[in-house]
């Protein structure tokens, strides 16, 4: 986390902060976030809940494989068995363990393991190969 220092907050009522990360510490399976010139509990009150992002052009680069999550938002999901697209990444779900891509079949929310094993991104292309588990459609 040292590297990273400027960052905006998107507060619940829609407006972006420019902040700086003075401190950061895990509490209570959470992460604190320490900003420059917020000094007491009161004034970081109205950060609780923001989402904190970074303009895309100061992001730091991955290693091969690995992927923003952002840049697979609206990837097409095909079957690996049948060809067949089963829709387009809306998001992701994350629940301790295997993050899992969000998407809609027939109607319904579908949640896909996003595994290397099951899964094969071909970002270039926007899509996302997935070795779909058995029964996993009929949820």
């Amino acid at each position: 986390m040292e590297n990273l220092k400027r960052a905006h907050a998107r507060l619940a009522d829609g407006s972006d902060i420019a902040v700086e990360i003075d401190e950061v510490w895990p509490h209570g399976g959470n992460w604190i976030l320490k900003f420059a010139g917020v000094d007491s509990i009161a004034a970081a009150d109205r950060f609780r809940g923001a989402d904190l992002w970074i303009p895309e052009s100061e992001r730091g680069a991955l290693p091969e494989g690995d992927f923003f999550e952002s840049d697979l938002v609206g990837c097409t999901v095909v079957d690996k068995a049948t060809g067949c697209p089963l829709g387009e990444v809306e998001g992701f779900e994350h629940y301790g363990g295997t993050p899992l891509i969000k998407l809609t079949l027939d109607g319904r929310s579908l949640l896909v393991p996003f595994v290397n094993s099951l899964c094969q991104v071909d970002l270039a292309a926007r899509t996302i190969v997935v070795d779909v588990p058995d029964g996993l459609l009929d949820l």
